[in-house]
């Protein structure tokens, strides 16, 4: 502290100075102005570090105001409210008394006994106001009671904890029950004070500390009136009441007076440290509750999650976007006067060194009144230098990429349109923000990492992201279509409902090359879609016009077979990623540059148009509705006379109505032209499914009702011959309920994101190879004969554990711990392997994070995984983002034959959050043989386990048994459907089922609902969420039952404990939910920065812990790089040996080959995608960008305050940078 608080006031309204000694107070707290003192005797910086003689003012800078802190001393001791009122109560643990014992004894209503001498008292007692009288004349002056914090202080003091340690440990290993439990409680906290060696009446205040004065500012408004932090009226609050209680001490005033006294300076510093914890909060004007201490450092708005992990940053800025249907793949179109905004200081340096402008300030003038000259110099400035774009909300990684800017007029941003995907951005006014990276460090890793030509894939699942969409799928379907090739459900070309034949010798047009077809096709003479044959490539070709345009955009160095089929949305897809693999993403950026001109082209050149004619309603429909109506009226006939149930009639009708409703769709598609353009627009995947073309031309069909219930009255009409009126009010219940689902569920989705971010966040690719010898098997993933998630895409990019073997003739498909590749996959698939034992993160045995190997494939660059990738953010946005596009709801299927099941996003919830599930299904606690018996009222399995004892389980009514008598069953296996609950599973059947069961139920709901991600993202959560051990037996260790403690530590616990021969300590796996994992966690910046901010620190307070900074979250806290990718310390300081030993395949220097691609000009863009493409290797760009990253340099060095090794001297990167921006090495640190 610099000195005590002594009075309330604040500043002089007069002449707008702080007090003297006031909460805003110079001599305590520092100057308000640089380098001058209160009475402005010193001015100057040249008096630093003197203290004025009149006024003790140090003469020092006005920011020191935001880090000296003040105190109050009080004139009487107080409680802590957080260790008093907090859950446990940590002062009630230690003195074994209630929490509201407790109360009384602090707020003045009961004395305690803190000393019984002679008398029968027991310590610790409460004694009423009356019982104390009559004590004191029974007894005299034998005993010592008293009553405030002053008492709890004593009684405190008074504790020997290492006795009361023993006392403890003796208790909890002879009692049992409820004893045994609050023993252990009481010993966590009296370890803990022994462990760091806090004192237990430090708990109790005898002075408040004042934080200083820039943090709670006080500024004037217009109108001469202040507005001030809360904290300043809490504050002023607690020194009127400490001021008045030193007066009447001082006056000797009556007890009860001083007693109020007393009890109103407990309850101001309770307000101060948490306002409302205890009793009505203080309110402020029109009744608003002042915010605390603690108020400012928890949930959204508070410090951790405000200020500390987000922040504002300068050298930003948003507007809306437009589409920049020219652009490259990695251009963004910037607007000039963002720009130039921007970019100011660089031009404003450029400036000076062309001599344009003698010094910084004319440049900023130049710069700020837009002279001609400064466009010049922009444009020469933004060459090689990527920005950041990014849209709200950031769900995944790909929702900030990095791009080349061009200078555009107007006033809007322009992107690709083939960024639109992985930004879910759309034209319809959404804005996005611009970043400018400034260090040549951070320009380096934008440009290799982030550009979005390098983006290609989809982290999630390894599958191309930046695919052409909509018009563009429209214009290569038209394009390459032929009808006599249509595979689909449209016949109304067809005559007799077959295509017609071609006669095998019809004569075709023939060409020598592409050129002449091209030709030919502006003349008219043939069409698009017409069959010809060509030269190509030295051998004749029989295709369309249309696919031979198609295959000119493929590059020639390539060597691709001619593709010579109807591109859809899937065809492309597929296509689009075997090339990405073949040839690499620089290479597939210009190839999906010259298909989407190609698209949009065609698309325009198609004349696709929508009119209400081409909505064809078949001419079948009404004989399939009459039908319809037949059967229900024959099955509500068979219901009015008795032979059927209500359910069975009501599921029947149900039946009969989507039986119709898919023949109705069915006619409708065979009614329609291939190329019929809404059809079509289907057909190809460009926008829209069948299933809405059947809503405009076919019938609606049934809808739900508000509970979800399906409505036996279907919808007979389509929207082409519009809706009654029941109709359409039926109609709306389903709009309703899908808006209403769609705002709840991002909001869930993004809850959901956020806690699977802080459990997995410190999980990071730490080493290259664990040497474990486990792993796990994996198969097809199953839900009764439906194949949900096939062997081939679960162990693509995994490696083997042991060689996998061709069951045909024994040869090595696999080599242990070699990449199962797609050609490897497919072989295995061929060959009906039918598991494979693959390494997994679930067995991977690094101490921190994962090993390389065991993690195999980073999906988003298809190479093996870089030490350094933060693949627990990926798992976590990979599994997080698709969540919006997940059911909400339970759907009730009308009936009540089943109970509702739970899916979507709340089953994904109570799965990572290990809950109890809805629907719990019964499940054998033992193995043996089942035996069935099925009464009147209830159904219950008999289990026999070997030693013939029987267990009987009772299985709910309504719900299919899924054992048969005489079945032989495992413990834990479930006796009806249902989900299970996964701490059976884990207890029952220990940790390998739990963690395949998590993957499998998590699959099935993303698969349901179309949704793929890849098995390992899932695999990371479910490792966060099994870190710990639940203590057993503490051994010779200082951990007590029941506490978490994390595996690898209890690991290296007990070898230290078996090599002195002691006794070890046992310990089960724990299945802990997201958020208890997450709040568990070693590091408590990062688990206060999550949830129940005050109970963490609280915690975090009495053991002593300290933080070690190994997640990201903590080092994003306090500021430092974090310890992930380039931020790693081994990418740190790493210097490029220039003579540049390091070759890559083509035998030229590494070095060399990253100098040619950071200085190859965008002039010659072959070059620079050459160099992207087959430039440096990853490791060798991760190293160049980490020699870029040096270790950064604090802002101002203090002597001795900072530990930084900096080293000495640009690095060679910063060199080659600057010798590009002519920046002379004599400038750079």
């Amino acid at each position: 502290s610099f000195g005590e608080v002594k009075k309330p006031e604040t500043i002089n309204y007069r002449t707008l100075k702080p007090e003297r000694d006031g909460l805003f107070c110079e001599k305590i707290f520092g100057p308000t102005k640089d380098w001058e003192c209160h009475c402005g005797k010193y001015k100057r910086i040249r008096f630093k570090g003197m203290i004025c003689d009149r006024c003790q003012v140090e003469i020092t800078r006005a920011k020191v105001r935001r880090e000296r802190m003040g105190h109050i001393e009080l004139a009487t001791p107080v409680s802590h409210i957080w260790y008093f009122k907090g859950v446990p109560s940590r002062i009630g643990i230690l003195l074994d008394m209630s929490p509201r014992q407790l109360e009384k004894v602090i707020y003045f209503a009961a004395y305690v006994v803190i000393d019984p001498g002679q008398t029968p008292l027991a310590k610790r007692e409460i004694l009423t106001e009356q019982k104390y009288r009559e004590h004191r004349e029974k007894y005299g002056n034998a005993f010592k009671a008293g009553m405030g914090a002053e008492a709890v202080r004593e009684l405190l003091r008074d504790l020997n904890l290492r006795k009361l340690q023993e006392d403890l440990r003796r208790e909890y290993l002879e009692t049992s029950g409820q004893k045994r439990i609050k023993a252990i409680k009481r010993l966590e906290v009296v370890e803990a004070f022994l462990q760091s060696g806090n004192k237990p009446e430090w708990m109790i205040l005898a002075a408040v500390p004042v934080i200083a004065p820039e943090l709670r500012p006080m500024v004037q408004l217009d109108g001469g009136r202040f507005a001030t932090s809360d904290l300043n009226d809490l504050y002023r609050r607690v020194i009127n009441r400490n001021n008045r209680l030193k007066r009447l001490l001082e006056l000797n005033a009556p007890e009860i007076i001083i007693k109020n006294e007393k009890r109103m300076l407990q309850e101001a510093v309770d307000a101060l440290i948490d306002n409302g914890r205890r009793g009505r909060p203080v309110t402020g004007p029109n009744n608003r509750p002042l915010k605390s201490l603690s108020d400012i450092l928890k949930g959204k708005q508070g410090r951790f999650r405000q200020n500390l992990l987000g922040k504002r940053v300068d050298y930003s800025g948003r507007s809306v976007i437009v589409v920049g249907p020219n652009l490259k793949l990695h251009q963004c179109g910037l607007p000039k006067e963002m720009a130039l905004e921007l970019f100011k200081p660089f031009v404003m340096k450029k400036l000076v060194d062309r001599g344009q402008a003698h010094n910084i300030k004319s440049a900023k003038r130049m710069v700020e009144r837009v002279r001609p000259e400064v466009w010049d110099v922009l444009d020469e400035v933004i060459q090689q230098h990527p920005v950041l774009l990014n849209r709200a909300p950031t769900l995944h990684r790909l929702g900030i990429q990095a791009f080349e800017p061009v200078l555009v007029e107007g006033k809007a941003i322009q992107i690709h349109p083939l960024v639109c995907t992985p930004y879910n951005a759309d034209f319809d006014g959404d804005q996005m923000a611009v970043h400018l990276p400034l260090s040549a460090g951070a320009q380096a890793e934008a440009r290799i990492l982030m550009l979005s030509s390098n983006n290609i894939m989809r982290p999630a699942f390894g599958d191309p992201v930046s695919i052409p969409t909509q018009d563009m799928i429209l214009g290569l379907y038209y394009l390459t279509f032929n009808i006599d090739e249509y595979k689909g459900p449209a016949k109304a070309h067809f005559v007799d409902g077959h295509a017609v034949e071609r006669d095998p010798n019809e004569k075709l047009h023939v060409f020598a090359g592409p050129k002449e077809a091209q030709m030919a096709l502006d003349f008219k003479t043939i069409d698009v879609q017409d069959w010809i044959k060509i030269r190509w490539k030295g051998e004749i070709v029989r295709t369309t016009v249309g696919r031979m345009i198609f295959n000119l955009a493929v590059p020639d160095a390539w060597q691709m077979p001619f593709i010579n089929k109807i591109i859809d949305k899937s065809t492309l897809r597929k296509l689009i990623a075997e090339l990405y693999r073949k040839y690499g993403n620089a290479e597939t950026a210009k190839f999906l540059d010259a298909i989407k001109s190609l698209g949009f082209r065609y698309a325009t050149v198609s004349g696709t148009t929508v009119s209400i004619s081409d909505v064809v309603v078949p001419p079948e429909k009404d004989e399939l509705l009459h039908a319809a109506d037949r059967k229900v009226e024959e099955i509500n006939r068979l219901f009015e006379q008795g032979f059927i149930s209500e359910e069975e009639q009501y599921n029947q009708t149900i039946e009969v109505w989507s039986k119709t409703s898919d023949e109705v769709t069915g006619v409708m598609q065979a009614a329609q032209h291939p190329l019929n353009p809404v059809f079509m627009m289907a057909t190809s995947g460009a926008r829209g499914s069948l299933a809405q073309v059947k809503q405009l031309g076919g019938m609606r069909g049934l809808m739900a009702d508000p509970s979800g219930r399906i409505l036996a009255i279907p919808i007979k009409a389509n929207l082409k011959e519009g809706l009654t009126v029941l109709e359409y009010f039926i109609s709306t219940h389903g709009a309703r309920k899908g808006l209403a689902d769609t705002a709840l569920r991002t909001a869930d989705s993004g809850y959901l994101t956020r806690r699977l971010v802080d459990v997995a966040q410190d999980v990071i690719i730490r080493e290259d190879d664990c040497a474990t010898a486990e792993g796990i098997i994996v198969a097809d993933i199953r839900a009764g004969k439906e194949i949900i998630e096939p062997l081939y895409n679960r162990i693509i990019g995994r490696r083997a554990l042991e060689d996998v073997i061709d069951p045909r003739d024994g040869t090595v498909i696999v080599h242990r711990d070699e990449e199962i590749d797609e050609e490897k996959s497919q072989t295995i698939i061929d060959s009906a392997v039918g598991e494979v034992k693959i390494r997994s993160v679930l067995t991977c045995r690094a101490k921190y994070g994962v090993c390389a190997m065991c993690y195999g494939r980073d999906l988003a660059t298809g190479k093996n995984v870089d030490i350094g990738e933060a693949v627990g953010i990926i798992a976590a946005q990979s599994i997080g983002e698709p969540g919006t596009q997940l059911t909400l709801r339970t759907f009730h299927t009308g009936g009540v034959a089943t109970e509702d099941i739970i899916t979507g996003l709340p089953r994904v919830e109570e799965l990572f959050e290990a809950r109890k599930p809805k629907g719990q299904a019964v499940i054998t606690e033992v193995s043996g043989t089942v035996h069935l018996i099925d009464e009147k009222n209830e159904r219950k399995v008999v289990v026999t386990d070997e030693n013939s004892e029987e267990h009987t389980y009772e299985v709910p009514s309504k719900t299919r048994v899924i054992v048969k008598e005489g079945d032989k069953i495992e413990a834990g296996d479930p006796l009806h459907e249902g989900s299970l609950n996964p701490h059976d599973v884990l207890r029952l059947k220990g940790e390998r089922a739990i963690q395949n069961y998590l993957v499998r139920e998590v699959q099935k709901v993303y698969r349901s609902q179309g949704v793929d991600i890849n098995d390992k993202h899932i695999e990371v959560i479910v490792r966060a969420m099994m870190r710990k051990m639940k203590i057993t037996e503490g051994g010779d260790t200082r951990f007590l039952p029941g506490q978490l403690i994390e595996s690898s530590h209890l690991a290296d616990e007990n070898e230290k404990l078996i090599e002195k021969g002691k006794a070890p300590a046992a310990g089960v796996p724990v299945l802990l939910g997201v958020t208890k994992a997450s709040l568990a966690t070693e590091s408590f910046l990062s688990a206060a920065s999550f949830q129940e901010t005050t109970r963490v620190l609280t915690d975090a307070a009495i053991k002593g812990k300290h933080d070690p900074l190994l997640g990201l979250k903590e080092n994003v806290i306090i500021g430092k790089l974090i310890p992930a990718g380039t931020g790693m310390t081994r990418y740190r300081n790493i210097v490029i040996d220039p003579e540049g030993q390091d070759v890559d395949d083509e035998g030229r220097p590494r070095a060399q080959a990253y100098e040619e691609y950071t200085g190859s000009g965008l002039a010659d863009e072959a070059a620079l995608m050459e160099v992207i493409g087959q430039g440096p290797t990853e490791e060798a760009q991760r190293l160049h960008i980490a020699a870029a990253v040096r270790a950064p340099e604090p802002a101002v060095q203090y002597e001795g305050e900072y530990d930084v090794d900096v080293a000495p001297g640009p690095s060679p990167l910063e060199l080659q940078m600057g010798k590009r921006k002519g920046i002379s090495p004599e400038d750079l640190p």
